[in-house]
């Protein structure tokens, strides 16, 4: 039976298939549970549980042209790129998707690939850093700056030391950690600031650039190349993305069809490039000739993606539908010959009633899929259901349990796997009681004898 966490109590992890709870949330219970076993304890991150996510008014880009202008470069090094660009007809389309952006799994979550650093979204124009790593520093650091306004998506840079991108209002800011002795680098004519001072170490985050976003648009969707050289970013304002080369800071227009975009989505090999738009079409790229197929949706928008360790599929949330949809390439790349398979989750309606999928994350090692969902019966509203997966050759699942938040009627608003933590899956939450919780999800395969 899965494992189902009584009212009131809170989930701290997960060991071979159980999922622990206890009545309160405290490091002590994360000490006698798994503690001893990896060395280390993920303390809940407290913020405040502001509204992080406000629709734009109309007027926000005049209000605001004078911080972001028209600052996409339009030649670069991504000379490949530039045959798919349609400028005249981008700016006599210009659709707005505002009114259906909650409904988007936004990254709000990451964390830091070889380190124990993990960043959330803690409010409007704000993002709180958490190194676990560093026992001197309790306290989180706080990112803020004039120039990051409604943040809507984070990531951590991959192979990129400390840095961080965050989609803001105007474009994107880029912050990066500093070292007594070794000055975090700041790419020339870009603006830096301050951002914030840890405890303990000397070690500070700048801004250290800040790619203005075309027309001012707001981005809403970021995802790193595996090699950390390129940056694609998108907004629901417009049907392009933009692929930057970060440290030229020059970023290269990219159109196909007429949706605004949801989610862009690179692969973990690099050798494909997802993009999903709200008028139910989704897009796949190989990015040896950026070539793409267009695919259609009949069960609403993408609301959530994410790939599968080596690259070979991604797994879908629809807007209208309880089930997933997995796309498998039928061959190697650059070949886009592919295929959509349903995935169903039959617990998720048989037991809790729901509406639909809202949130899912998929762990590094592609052994556990957590997935929040809508609605639903009043005993597992706010719950995010946890599953063992195969996939040999498909996708199959089987419910482990439901993990629980702390405080009043708790809801996450995001979740996020560590990528490569070698112990096991790492999935972190934040919930709308105002905590981000660290859940370590323990088995045999893994750290378990």
């Amino acid at each position: 039976m899965p494992s189902f966490p009584p009212p009131g109590s809170v989930t701290v992890c997960e060991v071979n298939r159980d999922l622990i709870t206890a009545e309160t949330l405290s490091d002590d219970q994360a000490k006698d549970t798994y503690g001893k076993l990896l060395g280390l304890v993920f303390s809940p991150v407290p913020f405040q549980p502001e509204q992080l996510v406000s629709p734009p008014s109309d007027n926000d880009a005049e209000q605001d042209g004078r911080i972001a202008g028209d600052g996409v470069q339009r030649k670069g090094p991504l000379a490949i790129l530039q045959g798919l660009v349609d400028e005249s007809f981008r700016r006599l389309f210009r659709p707005n998707d505002v009114h259906l952006l909650p409904e988007v799994d936004i990254q709000g979550v990451s964390w830091h690939q070889n380190k124990h650093i993990i960043a959330f979204i803690s409010g409007p124009n704000q993002v709180i850093l958490r190194d676990y790593e560093d026992s001197e520093a309790k306290d989180p650091i706080f990112l803020t700056n004039e120039y990051q306004r409604d943040v809507r998506v984070l990531e951590w840079r991959p192979n990129g030391g400390r840095m961080l991108s965050v989609g803001c209002k105007g474009g994107i800011c880029i912050w990066a950690a500093s070292y007594p002795g070794n000055s975090a680098s700041v790419r020339s004519g870009a603006a830096s600031f301050v951002g914030s001072l840890s405890r303990g170490t000397g070690i500070r985050y700048i801004l250290a650039d800040f790619l203005c976003s075309e027309d001012n648009e707001h981005i809403s969707a970021l995802t790193w190349s595996p090699d950390g050289r390129y940056l694609a970013s998108a907004s629901y304002e417009s049907s392009s993305f933009t692929v930057w080369d970060v440290a030229q800071g020059v970023g290269t227009p990219i159109r196909r069809g007429l949706g605004g975009i949801s989610m862009l989505k690179w692969s973990p090999t690099g050798d494909y490039f997802f993009a999903s738009k709200f008028d139910g079409t989704f897009y796949l790229w190989e990015t040896n000739t950026w070539a793409s197929e267009q695919w259609s949706s009949t069960s609403g928008f993408v609301k959530g993606a994410t790939w599968d360790p080596d690259g070979r599929m991604i797994l879908l949330a629809f807007s209208e539908s309880s089930a997933l949809g997995s796309v498998h390439f039928a061959s190697k790349p650059p070949s886009l010959d592919a295929h959509l398979l349903p995935v169903d989750l039959p617990e998720i309606m048989s037991l809790a009633g729901s509406l639909g999928i809202e949130k899912m994350a998929w762990d590094n090692s592609g052994e556990r899929l957590a997935v929040s969902f809508k609605d639903g019966d009043e005993a597992y509203r706010g719950l995010i259901a946890i599953y063992d997966t195969r996939r040999t050759p498909l996708i199959s699942t089987s419910l482990i349990g439901f993990i629980r938040g702390p405080g009043d009627n708790p809801k996450p608003i995001g979740l996020s796997f560590h990528g490569k933590f070698k112990q096991g899956p790492l999935l972190s939450v934040c919930w709308s009681s105002g905590f981000c919780c660290t859940y370590p999800l323990l088995f045999r395969s893994h750290t378990l004898p």
